[in-house]
This record gives structure tokens, sequence and C-alpha cells, in this order.
């Protein structure tokens, strides 16, 4: 399955996770600062519980504050409503003109994942398989609001519902208030509303798409597929994968699973970006590197591989791996995210442009364009983004 992986384009994202942060001016600086780099897109986390604040809100207050960058919020799939996970990415797509994506994860522990009033809930590869269900949910409602749009930006068809209260979005898994009766195709108020059914283990769910084709044609989907019970996920429907890896044949054992599932599923596996998932410390210095750190390569930490050394060392760890194939670039999360990317972006990714490893601008403005992802249709997201006034949202 070898695709010349190490001569391929080199992509960077980074995680901009401020533990007890709720000023969105922060996140801004993270982004600006990750931009700088020209780094394909940042993640933000969920906060599995603990206090802190909406991942998706936050990337839309980053929006407006940001140029380029990628904008990837992660959103649980465990007991959600699919239409509403849909429309807040594609939310976030426009407010971003194309630059949204969707880390896809889910609940953790049995605390976070159990129904309210229910028993123990099920983990792993039961929640996955609920996390596939939501995603292709969502990539239904995504191809309904595709096609009604061409109607509606033309001005044509005011086919007012009469039934349902799309305007407050109303959800119900089935009965009187509910189901496919529940919401009327055509009309202003729903735009692009469809009804899309989902089939899960919690029972059928209902709800239309009611915000504007993707200006990508499909935001970006990542998938975390360290687990195992995650691949199949991941080979389905992720257009991104990460991979918590220390060593590099652990990462490429990865890849070539999930490469290979995805190509089962009749997808191309060139189509799909591997990514490997490192969190890094550069405080220390070149120097300063711990045994099986700095030229070493990672070791594993109780949160996951850590690197801990300099920027100089953390750029021959990429070149390595690159050139080896065994990803298509990396994912860091800094320790100390204002030192730590400042260090990373001033120190290993101005290096890698310099030795022509990594791009010094980006060619495209959406996100599917700076992974080189092929889009997805070509419909009237493209036409209607497009026809926005010079900056705006």
């Amino acid at each position: 399955m070898g695709s010349g992986f190490g001569r391929g384009v080199l992509h960077l994202a980074a995680g901009v996770d401020l533990r007890g942060a709720w000023e969105g001016g922060a996140f801004v600086e993270l982004g600006r600062l990750a931009e700088r780099g020209a780094l394909d897109f940042v993640t933000l986390g969920t906060t599995a519980g603990r206090p802190g604040p909406d991942p998706s809100a936050v990337m839309a207050r980053m929006a407006p504050e940001t140029r380029r960058i990628g904008l990837v919020p992660a959103l649980t799939t465990t007991h959600a409503e699919p239409f509403r996970v849909a429309a807040a990415v594609a939310t976030l797509d426009w407010v971003s003109r194309g630059r949204a994506g969707w880390w896809i994860e889910v609940s953790a522990t049995d605390e976070e994942a159990r129904p309210p009033g229910r028993g123990p809930a099920q983990l792993g590869e039961a929640l996955w398989q609920e996390a596939g269900e939501v995603a292709d949910a969502a990539a239904r409602w995504w191809s309904s609001a595709e096609d009604g749009a061409a109607r509606w930006w033309n001005g044509a068809e005011d086919n007012r519902a009469e039934t349902g209260n799309v305007a407050q979005g109303n959800h119900a898994g089935g009965g009187a208030e509910g189901g496919a009766d529940g919401y009327a195709e055509g009309g202003v108020e729903q735009r692009y509303a469809r009804t899309v059914g989902l089939v899960g283990r919690e029972g059928p769910g209902t709800g239309p798409s009611a915000v504007p084709p993707s200006p990508q044609g499909r935001p970006v989907r990542v998938v975390d597929a360290t687990g195992s019970e995650a691949r199949g996920t991941a080979a389905r429907c992720a257009d991104v994968v990460l991979v918590r890896a220390a060593a590099p044949e652990q990462a490429a054992a990865v890849r070539e699973e999930v490469r290979s599932a995805a190509a089962g599923f009749g997808r191309d596996p060139d189509e799909v970006r591997v990514l490997a998932a490192l969190r890094v410390d550069l405080g220390g210095g070149e120097h300063a590197a711990e045994p099986g750190h700095g030229g070493g390569g990672p070791r594993w930490s109780a949160q996951g591989p850590l690197y801990r050394g300099g920027p100089v060392d953390l750029a021959e760890l990429v070149t390595a791996w690159h050139r080896a194939g065994v990803v298509d670039g990396f994912h860091f999360t800094p320790v100390e995210p204002r030192r730590d990317l400042e260090r990373l972006v001033n120190g290993t990714v101005a290096l890698l442009q310099h030795r022509g490893l990594f791009r010094t601008f980006y060619p495209g403005s959406t996100l599917r364009e700076h992974l080189g992802l092929a889009r997805p249709a070509d419909g009237p997201g493209r036409r209607a983004v497009a026809a926005l006034p010079d900056g705006a949202s």
C-alpha cells in the first residue's frame, strides 16, 4: 500500500488546550501563533466533565480573529443528537469561511457515558459504533443541505413549513412531536431542512439540516485511532487519523491498518491523512533532553507519548519519521501552551521550512485545501462563500 509517503507533503497541527482558561483572547493568541507558522489546523479538546469552555464556542470566537488556520473542536458523540452536532460544525465552517473540522470523540468513563437514570454504560466498541452512526448521520445532514441549497440561493420555492418547530431546532426521537412527520420539506424557515433518520442503540432520531452547505463541501473529520476499538470508525469516515505512538514502528503499523480498512470501505487510502500525536515539552533547551527523549525519540508517559528536549531535535525527529514514510505529519500538544507553541513555531517549524520540508504560506483558504483533500462535491456552498464580501465571516 505504499504511496510515496516519504516524499509527500508534510502536515503539522497543534492543540491549543489551556487548562483553567475561560477568556477567549488567550485562545485567539495561540491560534494566531499557529497560523504564523502555517500549521494546517489547531484542535481544542473536551474537558471530560471538568470545568472548561465549550470547544466549538471557543473556536467560533477564534474564527474572525484568524484568516487561514483550520479550527477543529472536539465534540463527543455519546448520546448526542446528531443534527445538533452537525449544525454546530457546519456553523463553525461558515463563520470561519471553510476552515472547520470535527474531532470525533466518545466518553471515556462510565460516569461520562451513562445516560441519566440508567444503569452502567457500554464503553469501547459500543460507543465507537455509535460514533460512526452519528458521523454518518451528520454527513447525510450536510448532504441534504447541498441537495436543497441551489433552490434557496436562487430565491425560489417559498414553501413554508406547516408542521414542526424548525426555527427552534425541535428534536424528538419519534412520537407525536418528532419523527419524519415533524418536519416538512421546503420553506424559508427551513431553507436546507430535510429529515434524516438515525437508528442507534438509543433508538431512532431525526432532525433537520438547517445550516447552509459547507463552504468546503464537507467539514474535515478527525479521529484518534490509537485504541483499536476506534479504528473501524476512523477507517470509515475520518479524513485525519491521529495515532499516539512513541516509536515509528507503532505509528506505521496503525497507519497500514487504517489504510487497509479504509480501502475495504471503498475509500481511497490516499485521501486519509495519518498524523503522529505527541505531547511536547520544549522548555529545557537542546542540551537538557532526557535519555530516550530529544534525538532518541519520545517516551511514554501517563498522558501518552511525550517528547522532551529542544526544537532542533524535534525537527530531526519529524524529518526522520516523515522521510521514512511512517506518517503524513504530526499533531503536537504543548505541555506549556504559550511557551512550547512559540518554540515550536519559531524553532521547529522554522527549521523545517528552511529545509524545504514544510510550507511557508497557505496555498488555499479551506482546511481541506491545507490537507490536500479532494472536495466531496462542487455544490452551491463554494459559490456562496465566494460571493461573501471580503473579510466577511
